[in-house]
């Protein structure tokens, strides 16, 4: 079966794939990166998220929900959590520093494995594209990566407007 799965695979996933843990690697260390990029990589990967549960169960109001409410939870629970103390946003220049970490990596690989584990499982039993648990069960944990992945960018977003405890975080000239 894995013979199966793995000669199935169109070539434009393995690129994808080495970009993919390319860009989960350039997070690993500390950088300096501003308010937009801390941006467009959620939204990026939200969208993929969104697409990848559209694409798989078609956009009923069902599944939209329980991907909205995996994203709302999961984004609680993160802008709940504190920024790292090296974490830096200099006003003057608009620039954060970030300490690296292994989280976008695993969140990368996280919406990929499912996107692929998805594929992979609806091509061999194409009853589960109508399985209520099975696309519920999915669209929650894509809603929830994306929620971790918004909420990182919002509290970034809130250390720059002041909102995040602004004492040792804002940088002025």
């Amino acid at each position: 079966m894995l013979n199966q799965i793995v000669s199935h695979i169109p070539v434009w996933v393995w690129p994808l794939l080495l970009a993919l843990l390319w860009l989960g690697l350039s997070q690993s260390v500390t950088r300096n990166v501003t308010l937009r990029r801390i941006t467009i990589m959620p939204l990026v990967m939200t969208s993929l998220s969104l697409l990848g549960t559209v694409g798989a169960f078609g956009a009923s109001s069902g599944v939209l929900a329980v991907w909205l409410v995996g994203a709302a939870v999961s984004a609680t629970l993160v802008l709940q959590q504190p920024l790292s103390d090296q974490t830096r946003y200099d006003s003057w220049t608009q620039r954060f520093t970030l300490p690296g970490s292994w989280v976008p990596l695993l969140l990368i690989l996280g919406i990929f494995v499912t996107k692929f584990a998805v594929g992979a499982a609806t091509g061999l039993q194409p009853g589960l594209r109508g399985n209520t648990e099975f696309s519920l069960g999915v669209a929650a944990v894509y809603g929830a990566f994306s929620g971790v992945f918004l909420a990182r960018s919002g509290r970034l977003w809130r250390l720059a407007h002041g909102a995040e405890g602004g004492h040792r975080y804002i940088v002025t000239p």
